[in-house]
Order: C-alpha cells, then structure tokens, then sequence
C-alpha cells in the first residue's frame, strides 16, 4: 500500500464519540488571534485580565524574558503552544461526557527573530511518539499524542508541553489550552468566517450542510465545519485539517481586515472569546505579554505565514493511527529552529481541500451571504479577488516538497467526502 493509501485510512476505523467529534480544533481561535498581530485587542484584554490571571498554569522550562516596558512588541523571534483538551471544565453538558481528558488539538506557533514571517504547525491527536516523564506517569516509548493531558494528571498543559518540546527539539515558553467555547464565540466576535466548498457537503454526525460555493459561518454552524470529518474528502483526520486550515486562514484575515479592527465591539468580542475561554501558561497571564506578542506579529504579510501540517504516515503497529516522516519532520524542524523561511510545493493542500486562489485580506467574498449558525447556509459567491497586500521583495523561499498545508494568503475549498 502507497504511503497515501496508508494516510487516507488514518481515522476512518470507528464513529468517535460526540465530544470526540466536537473538540478537533478548537484550539485555532487563541493562535489565529496571535497570528493576527491585533496589538490593540491586548488592550481589551486588559480589562479581563483577572479571571486570566487566576487561571494560569506553570509550564516548566526556561523563563522567557519580560515583555518591552512601553507596550513595544518583543524582541527576537518565540513558540507558543496551542492545546485544545476534550472534556474539560468549561466545554458544558451539551457536549456530552467522557472519562479523562484528551489533549486533542495541539498547534505549535512559530514566529521568526525578524517578526517577517511565522509557522503554524498542527500536530495529529494520533501521532505515536515517545513522551517523557510527567508529574503523573513515567516516560513512555511510544504513546499517541493526544494522551499527553491525562498522563500529566493535574498539570495536564505542562505535560503536553514538555512532550512537544522533546518531539521537536524546540523551547516553548508559552501556551494555552481552549475549551470548546472559543470558537464558537470566536466566530461571533467577528461577524462570521469565510468558508468554501466544491460540492454538496453534509455530515449527519456533525449536523453540517453545505451547498457548493461561500458560506459564512458563525456559531454551532462554524463549529460543525470544524468538527466535520465523515464529510469531508476521504473522512480521515488528516482531511479535517485541510479544512480547519482553511478556517483559520480565512479567520486570521478577517481579523487583520480594517473593518474588524475598527470596530470595537468586534475588538472587545475577540478579547472576551480568549479571557473567558484559555487557560494560559504563567508566562502569559499578563495582558502587556500579549500585547507584545501580537505587535511582533501584526505586520506580518498573510503570504509569509505557513499553515502546515507535521509530516506523518500510517502508524506501523496501526493504520488508523500515524507516526512521524522522520527525514522530512528533520528538514522542516531545523528550517523552523534556524529561523529559514520555507514555502510549501503546488501539491501541497491536504486531502480534500483544493486551492481556489489568492485570497482578499478581509476573508469575506462579495456576496457571500449573511452569517448563519442554524445549519443551512444563506448565500454563495464566486472566488474572492486577489489580495493587493504589499508582497515582499526577498527571494522566495526553498520548497520543502512532502509537507501539507497552505499560506494565509490562499483561498482553498474543502471537497465533499470521496469513498
């Protein structure tokens, strides 16, 4: 069997549970707005910063260095991690119930010395990896990642850290970790997310339905494109990313567009979506270490940020679970450790998704219907126009070919399920 052969069947062995299926990437909202750069939603924070202070967690590691005394943006380049658990406290009864609690949703952000570009790595939930020594449980050789929470008992956020770390070789001095609010509140802090699809998509599990076209999506409804797996090109989980990708794509425009920014409704929406959905590191649980944060990344041209997905294939032991592409996860970790810009090649979008095309800053085609989060879409639209961002002039970086993913810049469509 083809090593693509091999992915597609990642996820696809048996029905998930239906908090399995609502937390796949909820912990997207707090690093698109990272990635976003808004310096001015910092400020917002601010005035919530209590209940995020009292909330933070002890990560371990290295210390980072305070942020710039005047609200400046930080000095040199960081990593941040991005945790979404399943069943934790604030996810609510609708959600269901289930024992323990999962570290589903891991994304790593990175962001270069010279604040001109930034990575955005997902991790799978099912990368078989060995995870060290944690406050609740030994060292294990080969576990999925997304045990990580429970094996750290009650530092579960210190304990994905610490495995993150070991897998990739890099320090991580911040992180936090979503509940299964954040993007639904997400989504309506800004008015709706753009989203686009090939064809007819539907997911009975999920409650999605999608006509071919622009749809944007707010609420339960954004939610359930998240959530979507039995409906999107081959109903693995590595499909799902293609879209979640699109997803935070489309979010991080629309949160860097004018009109999002000049709205303070819309600025304090997004500052309460974080304060009262993360539960954050020490290293954060100042507001003015988030607002340094995000003024190191607000000029950030949407070209030079890389969604990507960590190179995996079908777990020896499990083809339902993945393990790492050791040559090609080396090449992309050194790139990201040495601060090397890299470009991803033309065959590069996930399974199930497609490139449309170059992107508007602001997310939102012309004409792409009013928000809806009561499952049926409410208009379409033909492909945005091309973004008239300034571009750099540097060379264009190495292509590392194998890797999956996208640039903020591109405007990609999820693909309706393909058996």
């Amino acid at each position: 069997m083809s090593r693509s052969a091999d992915q597609a069947r990642h996820g696809r062995q048996s029905t998930p549970s239906r908090a399995g299926l609502i937390l796949k990437s909820l912990g997207i909202a707090v690093s698109v707005l990272l990635v976003a750069g808004i310096s001015v939603v910092g400020y917002a924070v601010g005035s919530v910063s209590t209940t995020f202070q009292e909330a933070a967690v002890d990560i371990g590691g290295s210390a980072p260095p305070p942020p710039p005394p005047f609200l400046g943006a930080i000095e040199g380049g960081f990593n941040m991690l991005i945790v979404g658990s399943d069943n934790d406290d604030k996810q609510g009864e609708e959600y269901g119930e289930r024992e323990g609690t999962l570290n589903d949703v891991n994304i790593l952000v990175h962001v270069a010395a010279d604040h001109r570009n930034a990575v955005v790595l997902s991790l799978p939930r099912d990368l078989v990896i060995p995870q060290p020594e944690c406050d609740n449980s030994d060292a294990v050789s080969a576990q999925p990642l997304n045990a990580a929470w429970e094996r750290g008992g009650e530092n579960g956020l210190g304990c994905v850290v610490a495995t993150v770390r070991e897998l990739t070789g890099l320090d991580i001095p911040y992180a936090m970790e979503t509940s299964f609010n954040g993007v639904i509140e997400m989504s309506n802090a800004v008015g709706g997310v753009d989203v686009c699809v090939t064809g007819e998509m539907s997911d009975e599990f999920t409650g999605l339905f999608l006509t071919p076209g622009h749809h944007v999506l707010k609420g339960a409804d954004a939610l359930a494109f998240l959530r979507n797996r039995h409906g999107v090109g081959d109903g693995s989980d590595l499909a799902r990313i293609g879209s979640q990708q699109q997803y935070l794509s489309s979010l991080l425009r629309t949160i860097k567009s004018s009109s999002t920014l000049s709205d303070p409704t819309k600025v304090y929406g997004l500052a309460q979506a974080v304060a009262q959905n993360i539960t954050p590191s020490t290293s954060l649980k100042g507001a003015d270490t988030l607002v340094s944060l995000a003024l190191a990344l607000k000029d950030i041209d949407l070209s030079k940020v890389v969604f990507v997905s960590y190179p995996v294939s079908a777990y020896v032991e499990n083809p339902n679970q993945v393990q790492p592409i050791e040559s090609l996860a080396s090449e992309m970790l050194e790139r990201i450790a040495t601060d090397q810009p890299f470009s991803l090649d033309t065959s590069s979008t996930a399974t199930g998704s497609t490139v449309e095309g170059p992107a508007t800053d602001a997310g939102t085609p012309p004409d792409a219907g009013t928000p809806t989060d009561a499952g049926t879409p409410t208009g379409t639209a033909a492909a945005p126009p091309a973004s008239d961002a300034p571009t750099d002039s540097a060379a264009t970086p190495d292509v590392i070919e194998g890797l999956k993913g996208q640039t903020a810049a591109e405007q990609t469509c999820a693909s309706p399920f393909e058996d």
